[in-house]
């Protein structure tokens, strides 16, 4: 996996935690509230999950690699991981859930459910 231009959030998730204030003033702003419902949320969720899956629909593995080294497309990719994750942040935010330690504890139970030189994937 490549994260070299991958940002570390803070250990509490306070990046996290900006950015959905910052949703939630947009959304605000433009009186989106009240459309904001955890069911129209997880279904734009998949909406946008969908848009970022046909990106690499029709692609080899090496093409699905490499998309990042065309801009345009890796433009497109930025822009539709950008959507999924406000959406994934709205989502969340209207039923209490802390996605970073929502994370956390979904890694603890993985880290059992999936120890290191067991058979998998």
């Amino acid at each position: 996996m490549n994260n070299s231009s991958a940002t570390a959030d803070g250990p509490d998730g306070s990046e996290l935690v900006e950015l959905t204030a910052a949703l939630k003033a947009f959304a605000a702003e433009r009186h989106w509230q009240p459309f904001h419902t955890p069911k129209n949320l997880v279904m734009a969720l998949s909406v946008e999950a969908a848009e970022l899956v046909e990106i690499f629909q029709w692609l080899t593995p090496e093409q699905a690699a490499d998309v990042m080294s065309d801009p345009a497309r890796g433009e497109h990719v930025r822009e539709e991981v950008a959507d999924v994750l406000a959406y994934l942040l709205g989502f969340a935010d209207q039923l209490g859930i802390d996605p970073a330690q929502a994370l956390r504890d979904k890694m603890v139970k993985n880290a059992v459910k999936y120890p290191p030189g067991a058979p998998g994937l």
